[in-house]
């Protein structure tokens, strides 16, 4: 097989090889939350062990959240990295399909279906997790502060 043979397969190869850049961004950010949301869960638990009652209570809420942020980060970034997997088992078949003559269009499909669903799984937790960190956001503000930011919103 000659060079230039292999030239569209090369071109083929290399929307995949941005992808797998563009995935390893969403993953640098996916971890850099997840390392926040152990920080802020450690900051809590200090936290915890110096109050009672109402303040408590509070702590114990963030810290349901936090563990439920860390849970679907830590999803998020799994299919993130599955999706990475996906887009160079998909790089090598299209290569191999090139080199060897095999047909293996149906394959080479379930591939790349198989990446794009974990990158939409892992947008979704990426989502999850923002709207979770709002909510712990608001758990943090007093109540009366929250009723009036609520009122003086533009979107009120």
């Amino acid at each position: 097989m000659q060079l230039a043979d292999l030239i569209p397969t090369l071109q083929l190869a290399i929307g995949p090889v941005i992808l797998i850049s563009g995935v390893g961004s969403i993953l640098l950010s996916m971890t850099n939350r997840y390392g926040r949301v152990i920080d802020r869960s450690r900051h809590v638990m200090q936290a915890l062990k110096h109050t009672d009652g109402h303040e408590r209570h509070v702590l114990l809420q963030q810290i349901h959240v936090l563990t439920k942020r860390a849970r679907i980060v830590r999803r998020g970034i799994a299919l993130g990295v599955s999706s990475v997997f996906m887009a160079s088992v998909f790089i090598i078949t299209l290569f191999v399909s090139a080199l060897s003559g095999l047909q293996i269009a149906p394959l080479i499909v379930a591939e790349f279906v198989l990446c794009m669903l974990c990158l939409m799984g892992c947008l979704a937790m990426y989502m999850a997790d923002i709207n979770l960190s709002l909510r712990a956001l608001w758990m943090e503000v007093p109540a009366d502060v929250r009723h009036q930011a609520e009122q003086t919103s533009p979107g009120a």
